[in-house]
């Protein structure tokens, strides 16, 4: 077994978002002791690695939330916007989908799908203009930022997309992207 480095112990506690206070307590030892170990001022006894190790390792265990991944940039459209903006959107973003917003607040969504169905019925240049309202489907599930990723996994299951909600303005969006993500860290 190799023991860290100081470095390798600082770097892992930020990785976890953890202060030196927070590892200092969940160790049961001395935040100045966590911060001498840190700085290489003192070789720590085996059992004091022990328990800092275990920390981390119970600490890549717990829940992730919707915060910790969340995109705050959410691209939206307006209900009020013609159907083209959207359109324009979701092929400058490579997206296939977006959230309408109106006023912080989600009323609905507007898909390629959607679009294309419209194609079918409507000349293009009658669907280029219609306003987005007119178009529109149900928003996106919405849930809040301390919300466990397990939730928003089952409801990413059946929906593109999840927006996150705080006193009731859109902060931010999880997609299926995101949580893919958490494979490559």
């Amino acid at each position: 077994m190799q023991l860290p480095t100081p470095d390798e112990i600082k770097q892992k506690r930020t990785e976890l978002g953890l202060t030196q206070s927070d590892l200092a307590k969940r160790a049961g030892v001395s935040q100045p002791l966590i911060a001498r170990i840190e700085s290489g001022d003192v070789d720590p006894r085996l059992s004091t690695l022990r328990k800092i190790i275990e920390v981390f390792e119970d600490a890549e265990k717990e829940d992730i939330l919707v915060v910790n991944i969340m995109n705050t940039e959410v691209i939206s459209v307006s209900p009020e916007e013609q159907v083209d903006a959207a359109v324009q959107i979701m092929g400058r973003y490579h997206i296939s989908q977006i959230p309408v917003i109106s006023n912080g607040v989600p009323v609905g969504s507007i898909s390629e799908e959607m679009i294309v169905r419209s194609l079918a019925d409507k000349k293009k240049s009658m669907v280029s203009q219609m306003i987005i309202k007119e178009m529109m489907g149900d928003s996106f599930p919405t849930v809040s930022p301390k919300a466990d990723i397990k939730v928003v996994s089952h409801i990413l299951e059946r929906n593109p997309a999840v927006l996150v909600l705080e006193k009731g303005q859109v902060v931010g969006v999880v997609t299926k992207h995101d949580v893919m993500q958490l494979l490559n860290e």
